[in-house]
């Protein structure tokens, strides 16, 4: 039940914790305009965050892509920051990464 509450509370802001090595797996998971949308209500560290992991052309793209970007719905924009947010689960399934923030047991030292 812990677990479960816990995969429950981990949100989109909290990918700005995975480590750049960990970002960059996340991110070849993810298409690119999922990603974009994604990133249209992101804070300003998760967007530097994901900029810094992707390729200067890709990033260049994607916020060309934001700048010119419409209003959308809001439920889209959490349903491709939820589908980002089960990439990475799967990965950590996987054992390729590591999400943190379980607690003291979990912790890399």
């Amino acid at each position: 039940m812990a677990t479960d509450i816990r995969s429950m509370m981990f949100v989109f802001e909290d990918l700005i914790r995975v480590d750049d090595r960990g970002m960059r797996e996340i991110l070849k998971k993810v298409e690119t305009p999922q990603l974009t949308l994604a990133l249209k209500t992101a804070s300003e560290e998760m967007k530097q965050k994901i900029m810094g992991n992707l390729s200067q052309r890709a990033a260049e793209m994607i916020l060309e892509d934001l700048a010119v970007m419409g209003p959308v719905k809001l439920s889209e924009v959490e349903e491709a920051q939820q589908a980002i947010i089960n990439a990475a689960k799967e990965l950590e399934a996987d054992g390729t990464l590591s999400l943190g923030g379980k607690g003291k047991e979990d912790m890399l030292v």
